[in-house]
């Protein structure tokens, strides 16, 4: 069973830091972390640390896995494994997206913009 956290441990908080600014170098849009599957997993890890995080940003959250190895003193990170993989095969569970809070903002600009909003949830998307 996926273990999900909504808060990281202080321990892995570089590791993470290091994933979410590698991952933003990329993106147009800036991501946050709002959640980490499995983190006494990584915490177990020696040397290289898979981290499986998910991130939020914009309008849309994702699941990304990232190899994190410490190098002098900083951090070498790199893609994990592909994240597409459906929850039967133990990936995370549909009803991580979203997570709590992770688009409370752009609930606040729809509704500033519109009458009202119309949310549709279907089996824990939105």
């Amino acid at each position: 069973m996926t273990t999900v956290e909504e808060t990281i441990p202080d321990a892995l908080q570089p590791e993470v830091e290091a994933a979410l600014a590698w991952f933003n170098q990329s993106e147009d849009v800036t991501f946050e972390v709002t959640g980490i599957l499995d983190p006494k997993a990584a915490l177990e890890a020696s040397g290289s640390r898979d981290l499986h995080l998910i991130l939020c940003g914009g309008d849309r959250c994702e699941r990304r896995s990232f190899r994190v190895t410490q190098s002098g003193s900083g951090y070498e990170v790199a893609a994990g494994e592909d994240d597409s993989a459906p929850e039967s095969e133990g990936q995370a569970p549909a009803r991580l997206d979203p997570p709590p809070g992770a688009r409370r903002s752009w609930l606040d600009r729809a509704l500033t913009q519109h009458a009202f909003v119309v949310l549709v949830f279907y089996r824990g998307f939105w």
